[in-house]
């Protein structure tokens, strides 16, 4: 296997990304695709993660195969990239080689490890709602109601997507209308409302990084689905339990 990125930083930050969240994955490499999907250790989030063939200069694969990293120490390494390196990646025996090359070349290796937990299956999941806006107008309205509370609640009907948080004494509600950038889906008459973790929405929000818009799909006491894509490049997926209160 050899594979070959022009842009380090494709590489580089989806790592980034998906480490604030999982601490080691199993990464299936396919004729198409490098792709991971991994719960994070308290089972609330999925990521599902693809890295498209068409991101690379260079993508050959003699067969598939399953390379299990942990991704604190793929993170380290990939920091050291710069901007005009040139990222090559291959397997040999048991270790993932990682060459970052410019006017020096520079070669790490870590070693592969072996996950025992089962294959993840991606949920079958339908969202009556979703809204497609700036992923930045979405991290945004997080941060915002983050200083009011530890989760906030997600409301959509026809033409309004609402974002709001109430702590003892202090509320916040953010209301977010369709326009030129931003888009809502709804396939229902009612409002829907569901609430999730602000602490694993922060993380999800340096999605970003990745693409300029992100999708955001929900429903009633539903999971809570995000999705960056960067066209010929890559998919970024999230999952998030809704947050239950115990009254």
């Amino acid at each position: 296997m050899r594979l070959q990125l022009a842009d380090s930083t494709v590489l580089k930050d989806s790592v980034s990304v998906i480490s604030e969240l999982v601490n080691e994955g199993r990464f299936k490499i396919t004729k198409d695709s490098i792709e991971l999907v991994a719960m994070d250790p308290a089972n609330v989030a999925m990521v599902i993660f693809k890295l498209l063939a068409s991101s690379f200069t260079e993508y050959q694969i003699d067969k598939e195969q399953e390379v299990g990293i942990n991704l604190t120490n793929l993170k380290q390494i990939l920091r050291r990239a710069k901007a005009d390196d040139i990222l090559t990646l291959d397997v040999t025996e048991s270790k993932l080689n990682i060459q970052l090359k410019s006017g020096t070349t520079r070669t790490f290796s870590l070693p592969l490890i072996h996950l025992d937990e089962k294959e993840q299956r991606i949920p079958t999941l339908n969202f009556p709602v979703g809204i497609t806006l700036p992923s930045t107008t979405l991290g945004d309205a997080i941060e915002d109601v983050s200083i009011i509370a530890e989760s906030v609640s997600f409301g959509c009907e026809p033409e309004k997507f609402s974002i709001s948080a109430e702590g003892d004494l202090s509320k916040a509600d953010i209301e977010i209308k369709p326009n030129d950038e931003i888009s809502i889906r709804s396939d229902t008459k009612t409002k829907v409302k569901s609430k999730y973790s602000v602490e694993y929405l922060k993380k999800m929000m340096l999605g970003s990084k990745l693409s300029e818009m992100v999708t955001a799909s929900f429903s009633q006491d539903y999971p809570l689905k995000l999705e960056y894509k960067a066209v010929d490049k890559l998919l970024l997926v999230f999952i998030l339990a809704p947050r239950v209160e115990n009254d």
